[in-house]
């Protein structure tokens, strides 16, 4: 097992970032979904908790398998997909991971938001005070992102906002940018399968923190699209963003209801999460009709078996019949 703890600064405040946040994984998601590949929205919900009070419960079906390493590729299905549950109880969440799968693999992400620059170091005393674990700044403007997912557009030492007038964030901004805050993250995995149980865990967290980067980068690159929006209004893009990328990958579009009915605080898990195979206008190849295909002519088109009642020839009658007792017997006779 192997726990992290993230921070990622971003020029917005708390408040701001309620809605920012919102908006970043829908769009994200819907960006990074393809036919058959990306994010499957089963359930969203108003949810309420004894401990943490009203928040928001999702359940999603992140299908990756193009995005694995070819080392995981040739040990998992062809249709592969990790569970999301998450429990939004702003500004505290919690996120889990697993694989039906791979049993004993699962990703644990408690996030804490505050309006500071990471100073933090005792946020996470009530949950993991007497646990080990590196601390890891992530500099959204200045850290190396991978080069297949960098826009010019986000990049946000050259960004800046129209609406808000921040940006362009220069080397150090976080030690006096004006306003600021912090998602501090405490993330663990683990996956207990001997062999392969360190290059696991070690490769989920640096997808983990290129993710982590990437989505707040954009949430700030993005802030001109949803700053002047309401929670209704972002709630609502939410929602017909989650059809349509349901619809993007392949799959029907569930009921996705987001209503003021506040869901029993003792129920927590959502639904079954049972594989299924996202559907498709044609049968997978393995399900396919086999085509029609030309007969082999290396044997006659037809076989003619002689008449039993006929006379047995010459030859044949001089080879003697063997019973079970391994002696010849007498020749038999219609």
């Amino acid at each position: 097992m192997v726990v992290k703890e993230f921070r990622i600064c971003m020029p917005l405040t708390v408040e701001e970032y309620r809605i920012g946040q919102l908006y970043m994984i829908s769009k994200h998601s819907h960006e990074q979904s393809d036919r058959g590949e990306g994010v499957e929205v089963v359930q969203n919900e108003p949810y309420e908790d004894p401990t943490h009070g009203k928040g928001q419960y999702t359940e999603k079906r992140v299908y990756l398998n193009s995005k694995l390493p070819s080392w995981a590729r040739a040990v998992v299905p062809r249709i592969f997909y990790v569970t999301e549950k998450a429990w939004n109880y702003y500004p505290y969440t919690i996120t889990e991971y697993t694989c039906s799968f791979l049993p004993k693999f699962f990703i644990h992400i408690e996030t804490k938001y505050e309006d500071n620059n990471g100073s933090n170091d005792n946020i996470f005393d009530s949950e993991a005070k007497d646990i080990e674990r590196d601390v890891c700044f992530i500099d959204i403007a200045y850290d190396e992102i991978p080069e297949r997912y960098y826009k010019d557009s986000e990049d946000l030492r050259y960004f800046k906002s129209e609406k808000t007038q921040r940006g362009m964030l220069k080397e150090g901004w976080r030690e006096h940018q004006k306003p600021i805050m912090c998602s501090y993250k405490l993330v663990t995995v683990k996956f207990e399968v001997w062999g392969l149980q360190t290059r696991v865990e070690q490769f989920v967290h640096k997808v983990i923190r290129d993710v982590l980067m990437i989505g707040h980068r954009q949430a700030f690159a993005w802030v001109d699209e949803w700053y002047d929006m309401t929670m209704n209004e972002v709630r609502e893009f939410e929602r017909a963003t989650q059809e349509a990328t349901n619809k993007k990958i392949g799959i029907i579009p569930p009921a996705i209801t987001i209503s003021n009915i506040v869901m029993p605080s003792l129920i927590r898990s959502g639904p079954s999460s049972a594989p299924t195979t996202p559907l498709a206008s044609e049968a997978p190849e393995f399900l396919a009709i086999p085509k029609d295909r030309p007969r082999k002519k290396s044997a006659p088109e037809t076989l003619t078996l002689p008449d039993p009642r006929e006379k047995r020839s010459s030859a044949a009658a001089m080879i003697p019949d063997i019973n079970a007792s391994g002696e010849p017997s007498e020749p038999k006779h219609n």
